[in-house]
């Protein structure tokens, strides 16, 4: 009985609406004090009107269930400048509105949502998106050649227009930060909210070359945290909660260092994430050209977690793989969610759907083979991303490991003190037949073969050993 009572206790316990999550010691953390870490994806419609319509091809109530029902807690979803303000200086709020629906659809779930604002290759002008036309500053400069993404990022009018962005060209910084408070402000007390990704994937410019021979560009990195500290600064005057969200510039995604720290002047320390996003560059020009990846991605994807262990020691911040994928190579993503385990790593994976996608690498990066039938998910895909993993951890994690091929999962975190006991999420798809669990220094509390296997700890200050394999 006493068992059951304390099972019945820590349900209760889950219940209550969770404030946001905050930056602390470098992980995420929930109210209860635990560690969240974060399996999702990606929902980001770039097209106008920049919102996934309640569709099949879009996203829907089904889509929120499946993502539930699969173990994934989080989802990026794009916000884009265009959709926010359209017209120079005004708020478009049916669009918010719009946003809104997605947001409250995850939120019921317990799925956090992280507000992503998007773009690539700066405007629809050059094959992208994200940035309102009325934003545009070129000079003009003809297109002669408009290749889109991502040899668009080397053309002359592109790096021109974003070279003036960074250079606040008729002061479009001040209009940025309007519209991500905009967004602060609606969203300001929603609970199960990630926080805001002040942009993303920002590209040097004139300097895009130069940053990719020298292994990074620390002149730019500078510009780089003006911004963000400036738009740090206006989120914090509507929203004192959440996390803001980071980027380095988008050579960072191939294995090149960040120099986001150089000068520590950060609004607001203590609450900001390091977002983050991994691909090999050899591996994108092979899907492009319909070849596989070759071996050597191992290197610049295990750079690529090495350098975001030293920006986030450096910000002292959470960290936040929210982009990785993109294709339908098993290896790839074996290899990558593994590093992900290795380096105790939050993840979104790169796409959900397509979602015409304008800049994308097309149906392979679905995680469907028909975005409009959610009975046509790639099953080998699924069977890498659905992975047996600690949701929400009652201590600090220290080592942790899964094999999708036979179930075998490995976990020891410190334990400390939460309102809440440890969740790890325990996926049917690896256990048809159930599962077993050996733990030291915690108490199972949960009913066997639970998806969700909770965890109270026996005390504070020991090591919690836990170990999951299939019958």
């Amino acid at each position: 009985m006493k068992r059951w009572l304390t099972f019945l206790t820590s349900l209760m316990m889950l219940s209550p609406v969770l404030a946001a999550l905050h930056s602390s010691g470098g992980w995420m953390r929930d109210d209860q004090n635990r560690v969240v870490m974060l399996h999702g994806v990606n929902v980001v419609w770039k097209s106008s009107p920049y919102v996934a319509p309640n569709a099949l091809n879009g996203f829907t109530v089904q889509d929120a269930d499946w993502l539930k029902a699969h173990g994934f807690n989080s989802v990026r979803l794009g916000v884009l400048f265009a959709g926010v303000m359209p017209q120079r200086g005004s708020i478009n709020s049916s669009y918010l509105n719009q946003i809104d629906r997605i947001v409250q659809l995850l939120a019921a779930r317990g799925i956090y949502t992280l507000l992503d604002f998007h773009q690539d290759l700066y405007n629809e002008k050059y094959k992208g998106e994200g940035f309102p036309a009325w934003a545009v500053y070129d000079y003009g400069i003809p297109s002669f050649f408009n290749p889109g993404f991502p040899a668009g990022y080397l053309t002359w009018n592109v790096e021109t227009a974003y070279h003036n962005f960074w250079y606040n060209t008729n002061n479009v910084w001040m209009y940025y930060q309007q519209a991500l408070m905009a967004v602060a402000q609606k969203w300001a007390s929603q609970p199960y909210l990630a926080g805001y990704d002040v942009i993303n994937e920002p590209a040097p410019g004139y300097e895009y070359v130069s940053c990719f021979l020298a292994q990074g560009c620390s002149d730019f990195d500078q510009i780089l945290q003006n911004f963000q500290t400036n738009m740090q600064a206006g989120i914090r005057r509507v929203d004192t909660n959440h996390i803001i969200w980071i980027e380095p510039n988008i050579l960072f995604d191939f294995g090149t260092p960040s120099y986001l720290n150089q000068s520590g002047n950060w609004q607001d320390k203590n609450n900001i994430g390091f977002s983050w996003h991994n691909y090999c560059l050899t591996q994108s020009v092979a899907n492009t050209l319909g070849f596989p990846a070759p071996s050597s991605c191992m290197e610049p994807e295990s750079a690529a977690f090495a350098h975001a262990r030293t920006t986030r020691s450096g910000l002292q911040s959470a960290s936040f793989m929210t982009e990785f994928g993109s294709s339908d190579d098993l290896g790839d993503i074996a290899r990558v969610t593994q590093l992900a385990d290795q380096n105790l790593s939050s993840w979104n994976y790169w796409a959900y759907k397509t979602f015409n996608d304008p800049t994308g690498s097309g149906q392979t990066e679905s995680m469907f083979s028909n975005d409009q039938d959610l009975g046509s998910v790639k099953t080998g895909k699924l069977a890498l991303l659905e992975r047996t993993y600690p949701q929400a951890t009652a201590g600090t994690p220290i080592s942790l490991s899964f094999d999708p091929a036979s179930g075998n999962f490995s976990y020891s975190y410190r334990a400390e003190s939460a309102s809440g006991p440890t969740v790890i999420y325990v996926p049917t798809l690896h256990y048809p037949n159930g599962y077993s669990v050996s733990v030291q220094g915690a108490q199972v509390i949960s009913a066997p073969n639970s998806t969700s296997l909770l965890l109270q700890n026996s005390g504070t200050g020991q090591t919690v050993q836990v170990q999951i394999w299939a019958r």
